[in-house]
C-alpha cells in the first residue's frame, strides 16, 4: 500500500476529553473518530487492525468446532420477558418501538435469540453438542461512556453459545472455549490472565474472565505467587485468619472522638494502627437493617455481600432506618449495646477473629476501645467473607500469597447450565425418550475492546507499539527524499515490491512530506518494523532497520534488507 493513495488521518494533539493512552492514540493515529457519546466511526487504519483481530477469532472458533451465524441486533421484547431480563437489565438496555408500538431492544447480547433458535431447530440429542457464534455490533447504554472503545455504547463483540445434552457435556464445551480463548489471546501477542469471576447478570454455574494486564485497567486481579490461581478481586476468597482469636487484654473504654467519623481519623487521633479499628456499614434487606463489620483498612466487596444469606437485593440503609435500628449516627456505629431484635450483625471473617478492637460507640463523637466479642457484645449473628482481598493475603488454594494487578476484561466464558433453557422451555428429546432442557454455555469476546486493550499494554510516549499479529501494516518503508532522489526512489520501490511479493503487508510512505513527519507518523500508528532509505546510506549500500521497540536503528545491506525483515518476522 502506498501512503499517497491511503487515508492517513493523524493528529498532533488528542481532543481534551480523551483520558487513557488508547483513546488518545486511536484518535491521534486516525483509527477512529467520535460521532457522539460512546459512538465511534472506524477509519481505514482502524479497520485493518479490527479485521486482524476478527480473523484470528474466527480461525480459532472454527478450529474449536463452533459454527458461525448472524442474529438480528434488534430483538423483540417478548423473548427477553420470558427470561425476566427485560426488567433485570435496567437502563443499560436501549428500548425502542416500531410503528405498531411493539417493543424491541437493541440487544446487548443474544442468549434469548439463540435459545429461541435452539428450541425450534434442535429436536434430538443426536444433534448435540453444537456451538453457534457470531461477530456483530452490540449496544449498551452506558451511564458514562468513556475511555474510547474500552467503554463505548456501541461495540463489536464475538458471542458464542453452546448446547449440550448434559452437564458433563456442557463443561467439556466450556473447556473447549476456554482453550480457544487462550489460543486467541496468545496469537494476538497479548499478555493476559484467565481469572475466576462472578457470573453477574448473565447467570450460570461458573465463569472466567480473560484480562489483558495493563496499569490503566479498571479491574483488579488477585493471583498467587506460588500457583496458577487467579481471580477477579470481586470473586477472590478472603480466608479466615489461621490463628485463633486472642484473649482480651484491655478494658473497654468509651472515649471522645469529636468530629472524627472515620476509622482513619480515629486511628490517627489515638495513635493506633488502622488494623485495630472496625468500620460499620449498614444495609437494608428483607425488611431489616443489617450491620456489616469489616476491618478499618479493608474494603467491602459488594458482589460477595449479595451472596450472603438474607442479603439478596440489598441496598444502603437510609438515615431514618439507621437511627431506628442502631440509635446512633453514621460514622459512630458499632456492635456494642445494640438491640439485636432490631438489627443483624454480620462480621467479616477477619473481624470475627479480632480482640481489643476499636469501634463506634453508637453515640455522636464517641468511639469504644478495647472491645471484645463475648465479653462486651454478643458474638456476630453471622460470620462471612464480605471484603476484598489485599496483597499479602494467603492464596485461597493454600499455595503462596496473593498479589494484585490491574487488568482490562476482553473476554468472558460462562457455564450457564439451564438458566435460559428452562426459562424459555427449550427442550430436546433425550436418549431415553424424555424431554430435557439444554445445558448451555455462552462465551464473549470484545473485539473492538481488544484493540484498545492492546494499546494500553503496548505504547510509549511516541505512540502505539502493535504486536505483529495486530498491526495495520507489518513494515513501513520510509524513503527520505523520494521525490528528489532517483536512487532513493528506485531503492524504495524495489524494497516495496520485494516485500509485497513475499506476502508482507508493507506501507510505502511516498508522500511529499518532511522526514520528521513521516517518521513521527510511523511511530504514532505503531507499525512494528521500518526501513529508512536515505542517500547517505545508499552510498554505503545500506539502509536502516529498526523495530518499534528498538532503542536505535541498525544498518543492514540494501540487498539483504527484505530478507532481514522476513527473518525478524519469523515466529
Amino acid at each position: 500500500m502506498r501512503a499517497s493513495q491511503y487515508f492517513l488521518a493523524t493528529l498532533k494533539e488528542a481532543p481534551q476529553e480523551a483520558e487513557l493512552p488508547s483513546h488518545k492514540l486511536m484518535l491521534r493515529g486516525g483509527l477512529i473518530r467520535k460521532l457522539g457519546s460512546g459512538l465511534y466511526s472506524w477509519l481505514p487504519l482502524g479497520m485493518r487492525v479490527l479485521h486482524k483481530v476478527e480473523r484470528i477469532v474466527r480461525e480459532e472458533m472454527d478450529r474449536a468446532g463452533a459454527l458461525e451465524v448472524i442474529m438480528p441486533p434488534v430483538q423483540p421484547a417478548e423473548l427477553w420477558q420470558e427470561t425476566g431480563r427485560w426488567s433485570l437489565y435496567g437502563p443499560m438496555m436501549l428500548r425502542i418501538k416500531d410503528r405498531a408500538e411493539r417493543e424491541f431492544c437493541y440487544a446487548p447480547t443474544a442468549e434469548e435469540v439463540i435459545t429461541d433458535i435452539a428450541r425450534k431447530e434442535l429436536r434430538s440429542y443426536r444433534q448435540l453438542p453444537v456451538n453457534f457464534y457470531q461477530i456483530q455490533t452490540k449496544f449498551r447504554d452506558e451511564i458514562r461512556p468513556r475511555f474510547g472503545v474500552l467503554r463505548a455504547r456501541e461495540f463489536s463483540m464475538k458471542d458464542a453459545y453452546s448446547f449440550d445434552a448434559d452437564e458433563p457435556g456442557m463443561l467439556r464445551s466450556y473447556q473447549r472455549m476456554f482453550d480457544a480463548y487462550v489460543r486467541i489471546f496468545t496469537r494476538l501477542g497479548l499478555k493476559f490472565r484467565p481469572v475466576a469471576a462472578d457470573t453477574g447478570e448473565i447467570g450460570g454455574l461458573a465463569s472466567h474472565e480473560f484480562q489483558v494486564l495493563a496499569d490503566s485497567g479498571e479491574d483488579l486481579i488477585a493471583y498467587s505467587d506460588a500457583s496458577d490461581y487467579a481471580a477477579n478481586v470481586e470473586q477472590a476468597e478472603a480466608l479466615a485468619p489461621a490463628a485463633p482469636r486472642a484473649a482480651a487484654s484491655e478494658s473497654l473504654a468509651k472515649d471522645p472522638t469529636p468530629g472524627t467519623a472515620t476509622c482513619e481519623g480515629v486511628a490517627k487521633l489515638w495513635g493506633l494502627p488502622l488494623q485495630r479499628t472496625v468500620k460499620a456499614i449498614l444495609l437494608y434487606a428483607n425488611h431489616r437493617v443489617h450491620m456489616l463489620l469489616i476491618r478499618g483498612d479493608h474494603t467491602l466487596n459488594e458482589v460477595k455481600v449479595g451472596k450472603v444469606p438474607g442479603l439478596k437485593g440489598w441496598r444502603w440503609a437510609n438515615e431514618d432506618e439507621i437511627l431506628a435500628a442502631a440509635d446512633g449516627p453514621a460514622g459512630y456505629l458499632g456492635p456494642i449495646g445494640l438491640d439485636r431484635a432490631k438489627i443483624t450483625v454480620i462480621a467479616d471473617r477477619t473481624v470475627a477473629a479480632m480482640s481489643d478492637f476499636v469501634c463506634g460507640a453508637n453515640a455522636k463523637d464517641f468511639h469504644m476501645r478495647g472491645a471484645n466479642w463475648g465479653r462486651d457484645c454478643p458474638e456476630p449473628d453471622l460470620v462471612a467473607d464480605i471484603r476484598n482481598v489485599v496483597a499479602g493475603d494467603p492464596s485461597p488454594d493454600g499455595k503462596g500469597t496473593l498479589a494484585i494487578v490491574r487488568g482490562i476484561e476482553v473476554g468472558h466464558v460462562f457455564a450457564l447450565g439451564r438458566r435460559y433453557s428452562e426459562a424459555m422451555q427449550a427442550t430436546f428429546t433425550a436418549e431415553d425418550g424424555t424431554q430435557k432442557p439444554f445445558e448451555m454455555g455462552c462465551y464473549g469476546i470484545g473485539v473492538t475492546r481488544i484493540v484498545g486493550a492492546a494499546i494500553e499494554q503496548n505504547h510509549d510516549e511516541r505512540g502505539i507499539i502493535w504486536p505483529d499479529p495486530m498491526a495495520p501494516f507489518t513494515v513501513a518503508v520510509i524513503p527520505l527524499g523520494y521525490h528528489k532522489s532517483e536512487a532513493v526512489k528506485a531503492a524504495a520501490e524495489s524494497l516495496y515490491a520485494e516485500l509485497a511479493g513475499a506476502g508482507v503487508e508493507v506501507l510505502l510512505d511516498d508522500r511529499n512530506e518532511r522526514p520528521g513527519v513521516m517518521l513521527a507518523d510511523q511511530e504514532l500508528v505503531g507499525i512494528p518494523h521500518r526501513l529508512v532509505i536515505g542517500e547517505r546510506g545508499l552510498k554505503e549500500g545500506a539502509v536502516e532497520y529498526q523495530h518499534r521497540r528498538d532503542a536505535a536503528a541498525t544498518k543492514v545491506p540494501l540487498a539483504g534488507a527484505a530478507a532481514h525483515v522476513r527473518e525478524r518476522l519469523a515466529p
